[in-house]
């Protein structure tokens, strides 16, 4: 009975193939895999690796083989665009030291009617959230309406939620 050899399975990241990124990575910097290594700090052999589909990098080892080579890693949207990485505010934590919550809009200098605890009368903070997601997404919703009016001609606006009734 023969044994048939099969080439390991390629290395993937996500969807992305390493293997040829790699390999045109390498090739497009006109360099040895010796080279490559040197530059990103690695092993020949883990080059090597790679190449071959043995080796699946982490994605700092990926940054750092492809940044060798003078290429970077980019976040991209549906649409092609480039997703920028959000920035921290230094003065958006609480009482206790800790970060507002990140899948929370914060609002700094809050107005008015902008901070849940307006309505029972108490000390409005330096910054807040809205903890309602339905105000938060009525409010992404009119905003999204008012800034791309192209692609929205022709439809109402959404209606206009006030503060007051989440």
């Amino acid at each position: 009975m023969a044994f048939k050899l099969e080439p390991p399975p390629e290395a993937r990241i996500g969807m992305y193939p390493v293997v040829g990124l790699v390999r045109r990575a390498r090739r497009v910097a006109d360099m040895s895999q010796r080279q490559m290594a040197r530059f990103a700090k690695v092993a020949p052999s883990t080059i090597g690796k790679v190449e071959s589909g043995r080796m699946v990098p982490s994605i700092d080892l990926f940054e750092r083989i492809l940044g060798a080579a003078g290429l970077y890693l980019a976040v991209l949207d549906q649409n092609g665009r480039i997703v920028l990485p959000m920035s921290d505010w230094d003065d958006t934590f609480d009482g206790g030291e800790r970060r507002y919550p990140a899948h929370l809009d914060t609002i700094i200098d809050p107005e008015p009617g902008e901070w849940w605890g307006d309505k029972y009368g108490l000390a409005r903070p330096p910054e807040t959230f809205h903890r309602s997601r339905e105000h938060r997404d009525a409010q992404r919703r009119r905003s999204q309406w008012e800034v791309r009016v192209a692609q929205h001609r022709g439809e109402p606006p959404p209606p206009v939620v006030p503060d007051w009734y989440f």
